[in-house]
């Protein structure tokens, strides 16, 4: 798998990005990539997050820069800031994402212990 490390990334700007890598890599113009990455200060939203989770104001969000961005993925609320790597691997998984995402913790666990 390749990989690349992109920087400082809006999440909307990661996901299009991801969108678009997805449909090359499955029309076979691309090989499966991992995008490795920071957010600004971001919390997303996911499907099932509650907004009560947010323990911050949105006077206090917005006085230390946070966005708050609503997301159709899977998830409760997650705070991504500069500092934190983010990797987001783009690989077909068909209908064994939670298969696949078990496997890619597991392959972290591993080399953390290492």
């Amino acid at each position: 798998m390749r990989w690349t490390y992109l920087g400082l990334v809006a999440y909307h700007q990661a996901l299009r990005l991801q969108e678009t890598l997805r449909a090359a890599i499955l029309s076979g113009a691309s090989a499966p990539m991992l995008l490795l990455l920071q957010h600004p200060p971001e919390i997303t939203l996911g499907r099932s997050a509650r907004r009560e989770n947010i323990l911050a104001g949105p006077a206090e969000l917005r006085a230390r820069g946070v966005e708050v961005v609503p997301i159709g993925r899977g998830g409760d609320v997650t705070f991504h800031g500069p500092g934190q790597l983010v990797g987001y691997p783009v690989r077909p998984v068909g209908r064994l994402v939670r298969q696949h995402v078990a496997s890619m913790i597991g392959v972290l666990l591993d080399e953390l212990r290492a």
